[in-house]
C-alpha cells in the first residue's frame, strides 16, 4: 500500500483565490474589451477614407478650383446633373491617370473619380493592375465586396464601405476587332 499526501496546506491558497477568479476574469475581460474598442477607434481614424490629392469631404468648389489651378490641371467640362455639379479635369500628375471627375452637391465636394487608361497595355496587364489596386485597398480598408461581374464585356465592380464613405473600383474592357477600350476607375464617395 502506498502512502498518500494528506497535507492540506497547499490547498488553502487555491480555496482562498477561487472566489476571486470570476471577478478577476471580469476585470480582465472588461480591460480587453476596452482595449479592443480603443484600438479599433484609433485604427479607424487612421484609415479614414479621404479623397485623393489632399482634398477633404465638403471642400468648397472655390477651394477645389484653386488647387486645380495651382496644379495647372485643365478643367475640361462643367455639367449640372440633377442637384449636382460634375467637373471633368485632365492634367493631374499621376501615372496612367487620364481624367479626374469631381462631383459637388450644394457646392461641396462629395465624390472624386480617378479614371486610369494605359493605351499600350494588354488585357493581361490591366487585369494584373486591377489586382494590385484591389489588394492595396483590401489591405488598407478591409476586403471589398464584389458587387457585379459581367462577361459580355470584361467588367468588374468592387465596393468597400468605410464609415460614411465608400470606395468603388471599376474595371471595364471592351474590344471589337481593332477597336479597344479599357479603363480602371477608382471612385471615392461620401455617403
Amino acid at each position: 500500500m502506498q502512502a498518500t499526501n494528506t497535507d492540506t496546506t497547499g490547498r488553502v491558497p487555491t480555496c482562498v483565490t477561487r472566489p476571486n477568479q470570476p471577478m478577476i476574469r471580469q476585470f480582465f475581460l472588461i480591460g480587453l474589451i476596452a482595449a479592443f474598442v480603443f484600438f479599433a477607434q484609433h485604427a479607424g481614424a487612421a484609415d479614414e477614407l479621404v479623397p485623393p490629392f489632399g482634398f477633404r469631404w465638403n471642400d468648397s468648389m472655390a477651394r477645389v478650383e484653386a488647387v486645380l489651378h495651382g496644379a495647372k490641371a485643365k478643367l475640361v467640362s462643367r455639367q449640372k446633373k440633377e442637384n449636382r455639379e460634375v467637373w471633368s479635369v485632365e492634367g493631374l500628375i499621376h501615372p496612367g491617370l487620364k481624367r479626374t471627375v469631381f462631383t459637388f452637391k450644394e457646392r461641396a465636394l462629395v465624390a472624386v473619380e480617378l479614371q486610369y487608361e494605359y493605351p499600350e497595355w494588354s488585357i493581361e496587364r490591366y487585369n494584373q493592375r486591377m489586382g494590385e489596386i484591389r489588394k492595396y485597398f483590401d489591405e488598407k480598408y478591409g476586403t471589398g465586396k464584389l458587387v457585379s461581374r459581367s462577361r459580355d464585356h470584361d467588367t468588374e465592380v468592387i465596393q468597400t464601405l468605410v464609415g460614411t464613405t465608400m470606395l468603388e473600383l471599376f474595371y471595364f474592357s471592351a474590344q471589337h476587332d481593332n477597336l479597344v477600350y479599357r479603363t480602371i476607375s477608382v471612385d471615392y464617395k461620401a455617403l
